[in-house]
Parts: C-alpha cells; structure tokens; sequence
C-alpha cells in the first residue's frame, strides 16, 4: 500500500496545499479530502493518480479546506463520465449530515449535464458511526471524532498485509476514538505548530493539537509509526527539521513530517 500526501497545511496555508491523501494499492485508490480548490486536479496530476482511475473518496467533514476540492472532483469526473472517459462509479463516503450539503453545492454550481449522475454514478455514501466498508480491497471502519466545532469523522484501515492506519481527522484525540485506533501501527494526526510556538499560533482556541500533544498521545498508545499533518507553514523548507527535532523529546517511534506530494510504503 502507497500513501501519498497530496496537500499537508491547514486551512489557511498558501505556499503548499491544504491537508489531503491517497491510498493506492493493487485494487486502486482511496481519496481522503480534496483540499480547498481546483489545485486538487493539480497535485492528482504532479503524483500520478489520474482522476479516472479514482472510485473511492471519503470527506471527513464540511470544512472548505476539505470540502471545496470535492466539487471539482465531482465536476471533472462527471465530465469525463460525458466523455465516455471514466468507467465505473464515483462513490463518495462521508457521514449523513453531508450528503444533502455536497450535493445543493454542486448542485448549484455545476451545469445539470454534470450533475445529472449524482445520485446515479456520482454515489453520496453515508456512513455511520462504528460502519465498515470495504475499499479498494480493505476493511475500512469510519468513526465519529466528537468534534468540537463541525461533525467529523476519522478512520481506520487495515492493509491486505495487515497492516492498521488509523486517522483521527484534524482535531485533538478524543477518548472516544481509542476502541477504533487501538492496535494501530500507524497513527495520522493533526499537529498545528510546534508546541513551543503555542502563544504565537493559539492551537487551543482553534481545537488544534502541537507536536508535543500528537507526540505524547503516540507515545502513551505505543503507536510505532506517527505522521504529522494539517500544519501551519511559516517556517517553509525548515518546518520538517523543526517539527522533527521537537517531537522527537516526546515520542521514540518512527515520525514523520512530510511534506506535499510525500509518499511513503506502509
């Protein structure tokens, strides 16, 4: 199983894309989120992931940063649907409460010639808390996080070589969330900023965690494998080596800080 992380920033970045990943294994890819735009189409293209070839997305809450990307997904996908150029469905999983919301937004701004397959080969999946599905050959089991702010949920995979990634969406753990990422061996959390660079940032006002707080939690669960995400970006090429260097007083397994387009062999 290849994961690429196609955008790694939070919602306001500018310099890299907002936070947003492929799985790709023999059976095809899982999409999670499509980021805040067009630029979507862009980073498909830059890690090789043709659009036609992608049947399975999962949106993990209404936020722009990871909702606005899905309509230009839906859009490109219908048109090649048109153009005889994509087989198959598009499904698109996401909890009940975003159904009716992705759709009156494509609905009311894309043409009817496109939009016309929601519903057909344009499938919005709800899924419920606790749900398994399975995806491009994997158990996938989706989890409602308890957000603080807008619902969301997380998941957790497990690889035909069983191997377990769990993702706990972009906000803080919740204690809730440990029946279903329990046993990972690959943890995917948000981390805002660096812990010492709190005050400047204000993480907890937004419902955000630091280096430091991911670190402990993959420590204190014993995950062997934790990937950093959903960042701010003001540090540019040295974001990595700083967010590294403080996680690393916290946490002793494997961590990662990548940077977009990053893909990794789980």
């Amino acid at each position: 199983m290849k994961l690429t992380m196609l955008g790694t920033g939070n919602a306001t970045v500018t310099e890299c894309y907002n936070t947003c990943f492929c799985f790709s294994g023999r059976k095809g890819h899982f999409l999670v989120d499509a980021g805040g735009g067009n630029r979507i189409l862009h980073v498909l293209k830059e890690a090789d992931i043709p659009l036609e070839e992608i049947h399975d997305i999962f949106l993990t809450h209404k936020h722009i940063d990871h909702l606005l990307g899905m309509i230009w997904i839906i859009r490109m996908a219908g048109q090649k649907m048109n153009q005889g150029k994509y087989e198959g469905e598009l499904r698109i999983y996401c909890h009940s409460g975003l159904t009716d919301t992705l759709k009156t937004i494509a609905e009311l701004t894309i043409q009817k010639k496109v939009t016309k397959h929601i519903g057909k080969r344009i499938r919005l999946i709800p899924v419920q808390d606790g749900e398994t599905r399975e995806i491009i050959g994997c158990p996938v089991t989706f989890f409602d996080i308890h957000s603080k702010k807008a619902r969301q949920f997380g998941f957790a995979l497990l690889t035909p070589e069983g191997t377990k990634i769990s993702c706990c969406g972009d906000e803080p753990f919740d204690p809730c969330e440990a029946q279903y990422i329990a046993g990972s061996d690959w943890l995917m959390h948000e981390a805002f900023c660096l812990y010492s660079e709190a005050d400047k940032f204000k993480p907890y006002e937004k419902h955000h965690s630091t280096v430091r707080e991911a670190c402990e939690l993959a420590e204190r669960l014993k995950i062997p494998n934790l990937l950093l995400y959903h960042t701010e970006e003001s540090h540019g090429s040295e974001r990595k080596e700083l967010y590294l260097k403080e996680g690393r007083g916290f946490y002793h397994g494997n961590l990662y800080v990548p940077d977009d387009l990053e893909a990794f062999s789980i």
